[in-house]
């Protein structure tokens, strides 16, 4: 229940929300009460390092909740992309920890949440970033929560003595919590949207497909992610070539035992080469035959109890989401220079013939190599599976597409990946978000994009029509708000014809690939029967999975 506390220092009342582990204080800031830094499970070091979380421990009287809590071991990004992407430091191990921004701290509100899932290709990023401030969806009747997870090898780590997808297990525990808590904050937990954005995104694909995700919430808003799962090949040489650096069996007990700095250099360095553009070894959510126990685009696709039919969707992406992969290590003009070599690079990272790429010459006729290059896999990536999922699902069950189309001040950008936060949030104004956007943010566009957003947690509709045989597309660009009907279709068609070219792969683009006839491969590398025993808690009680 919600009370008031006077702070002894500044004699103003603070809001104190007591939580199933103990009374949290928070801070009104221009009439919204925001709560940081709140546990939703124990710091996941020690004995817990590369485990399933576990609930945190219950504290006695009233926790300070007015700054932003630890943010998971994470490297930098490099200095090309720390001038575009904030990404803030908090140290301390209690890293699992969420925010919350309501308008109404007390269980009688019952008004619509929203969970903020960050992106940062499952290394990066954290819920203190300041393009992720929630007081806007506050101040227009939202309860807000964003929540960390673990990172990189320390979440998505594939190894033989420790369950996987540890980051993934992270977001899901702190669903949970806001199943049991969010109404004393003011929210409905029968009303809760999640969204995210990038590997966010990707995220919210995984909790779709899982059962043990279903009916903690509602909606879903998918942005520049697709469900998918990485293969397993693919994280397991992430480790094992860490593991070469390091010396150290590629083992969860072995890394360990490693300094935790040196794991993140170390994880640095064997990750330089792999970009969304490039391919190459990367970390991953992965098919693990119990929170995943499918391929999520999969699993959804096929509908049934794999499906999540019943929660409505909104998904999309931005015009040119390639160019923040490429232009702030230069790469656009090497692609261009490139020429040739750069379109068969392309053909090999999408596994595809030459009818693709003349396919987009002939739409794109004026387009240089590094634009080709860039929409093809961008396609590839992105919006063909996005599309093949809105097209796959129940027709009572909405879902609504979207494209991002504003340009960027920022020279060379464009309508890039990420671009689009700022608007959703409402928080273009912040000098981080200036970072990605320039000055000069057009207001009146974050307007209308926080409000469809605002619309689909309330109403489950954001203002357009819904998806349909003649795929609506809400544009949000220069201008107004308007919707287009099939303007990615004709390069999408390239793709649906390539599916059915003899020998082109039928799966997703970063599924597993099917087993060979003659050697039949084990899905499941650890069956969760044969994982080792957990940890146990002070006073001999086992840790929850």
């Amino acid at each position: 229940m919600a009370v008031d506390a006077v702070d002894s220092v500044s004699q103003t009342h603070d809001p104190v929300v007591t939580t199933p582990y103990g009374a949290v204080r928070g801070r009104y800031e221009d009439g919204v009460a925001v709560f940081r830094g709140i546990p939703y499970a124990a710091p996941p070091f020690g004995a817990r390092r590369f485990w399933p979380p576990v609930p945190p421990e219950p504290w006695d009287g009233v926790r300070d909740a007015g700054e932003f809590g630890p943010t998971p071991p994470k490297p930098p990004y490099s200095e090309a992309f720390a001038r575009l992407l904030a990404d803030p430091v908090v140290p301390g191990d209690d890293c699992l920890n969420l925010n919350v921004w309501t308008p109404e701290p007390g269980p009688g509100a019952r008004l619509p949440v929203m969970v903020w899932i960050h992106g940062g290709a499952l290394t990066r990023g954290s819920s203190a970033v300041p393009v992720y401030d929630g007081h806007a969806f506050a101040r227009d009747g939202v309860v807000l929560v964003s929540i960390n997870y673990r990172l990189g090898v320390e979440g998505y780590g594939l190894f033989p003595d420790a369950p996987p997808n540890a980051g993934l297990r992270d977001q899901l525990a702190a669903l949970e919590w806001v199943r049991e808590s969010v109404a004393r904050f003011g929210g409905d937990p029968d009303r809760v949207t999640v969204f995210g954005e990038s590997a966010g995104a990707t995220s919210i694909g995984a909790l779709l497909a899982s059962p043990r995700a279903r009916g903690l919430f509602r909606r879903a808003v998918l942005q520049s992610g697709p469900p998918e799962a990485s293969e397993r090949d693919k994280v397991r040489r992430m480790v094992r070539r860490m593991a070469t650096r390091l010396k150290v069996p590629a083992t969860a007990r072995a890394f360990a035992a490693v300094d935790r700095a040196l794991l993140l250099r170390t994880q640095a360095d064997v990750a330089r080469l792999s970009s969304p553009v490039l391919g190459g070894p990367a970390f991953g959510i992965v098919v693990d035959g119990d929170l995943v126990p499918r391929d999520p685009m999969e699993a959804l696709v096929a509908g049934g109890a794999g499906g999540a039919p019943d929660v409505e969707l909104l998904l999309g992406w931005t015009s040119e989401e390639y160019r923040l992969w490429l232009a702030p290590g230069g790469l656009l003009e090497r692609v261009d220079r490139l020429g040739p070599i750069a379109l068969a690079g392309a053909m090999a990272r999408c596994r595809c013939g030459h009818e693709v790429p003349r396919g987009y010459r002939a739409i794109h006729p004026r387009a240089g190599t590094a634009e080709l290059v860039g929409q093809m896999v961008t396609d590839h990536l992105l919006r063909v599976p996005l599309h093949r999922l809105a097209d796959a699902r129940p027709p009572l069950t909405p879902s609504y597409v979207y494209e991002f189309a504003w340009p960027s001040n920022v020279p060379g950008l464009g309508a890039c990946h990420a671009l689009e936060l700022g608007f959703v949030f409402d928080t273009a104004e912040v000098p981080q978000a200036a970072q990605l956007a320039g000055p000069g943010a057009p207001q009146e566009l974050a307007d209308a994009m926080h409000a469809a957003w605002v619309r689909f947690a309330v109403e489950g509709a954001p203002g357009w029509q819904a998806w349909d045989a003649s795929h609506p597309v809400r544009i949000f660009g220069a201008g107004a708000p308007h919707t287009v009907f099939g303007p990615r279709d004709r390069e999408l068609a390239l793709w649906d014809a390539e599916s059915g070219r003899p020998g082109a792969p039928l799966s997703s683009p970063e599924s597993t690939p099917s087993p060979s006839p003659r050697r039949p491969r084990r899905v499941m590398a650890v069956r969760p029967s044969s994982w080792p025993p957990l940890p146990r808690r002070a006073g001999g009680r086992r840790s929850r999975p």
